[in-house]
């Protein structure tokens, strides 16, 4: 049974659909399918980021669907492992941007304990099947994410890439919040994601309110 921690299941009140989408990933392991990332690990980014410590969401569409990648947070892979295309280009981008040098290090949990909340559309993937959750009830839970971060709080930064993501936007207020949109880092977007500059531009806003900036550096 999927169990989400205290803070965000009384934010979200989304037990029921929390209850089906456990009865649907039981079904398809009792079928002997392989899925990503492990149940302990699917709710890993509300772990690491509490709901009312929420300052900047990243928004990713599915999990990693090869063996030893998935770990619960968008772009993310453990460490040891080979950074993905994406995640190589937001590494450059933050280099470029921020004018700092990145070690390599490809888990992002760092971020995730500063406030970022590296959050997936769709929270689990079958083994080797690119979206292959992405219609079990995931994006309806997610979105419930979003909408209830936007109504309950302030002053967040969300990072919106490529056009799935930007979908998004529509349930995101405004005017309570910085919404910055990009092409997705994907190198299939032919580098239109560089020069977006969202790493700095996430800070100045979050200083502009007297909060910390994040340290993106990893």
């Amino acid at each position: 049974m999927l169990e989400l921690n205290k803070n965000w299941k009384e934010a979200l009140q989304e037990d029921n659909l929390l209850a089906e989408l456990s009865l649907r990933l039981e079904e398809e392991k009792k079928r002997g399918e392989t899925i990503y990332p492990e149940e302990d690990l699917i709710f890993k980014a509300f772990e690491l980021t509490p709901f009312e410590k929420v300052k900047v969401l990243i928004l990713g569409q599915d999990p990693y669907h090869n063996p030893g990648q998935a770990m619960g947070l968008s772009f993310s892979v453990p460490q040891g492992v080979k950074a993905p295309p994406s995640l190589k280009n937001i590494f450059k981008e933050i280099e470029s941007d921020l004018g700092v040098k990145m070690s390599g290090a490809t888990d992002l949990s760092p971020w995730a304990r500063q406030g970022v909340l590296l959050l997936n559309a769709v929270l689990s993937v079958r083994a080797h099947q690119p979206a292959s959750h992405a219609s079990i009830g995931w994006q309806q839970f997610t979105d419930s994410v979003i909408s209830s971060l936007s109504r309950e709080r302030e002053g967040i930064v969300f990072l919106l890439w490529g056009n799935y993501a930007r979908s998004k936007a529509e349930l995101i207020d405004g005017s309570r919040h910085l919404v910055l949109q990009a092409a997705h880092p994907s190198p299939l977007a032919r580098g239109a994601f560089f020069g977006c500059r969202h790493f700095s531009r996430t800070n100045l806003y979050l200083e502009s309110r007297g909060e910390q900036a994040i340290d993106w550096r990893l």
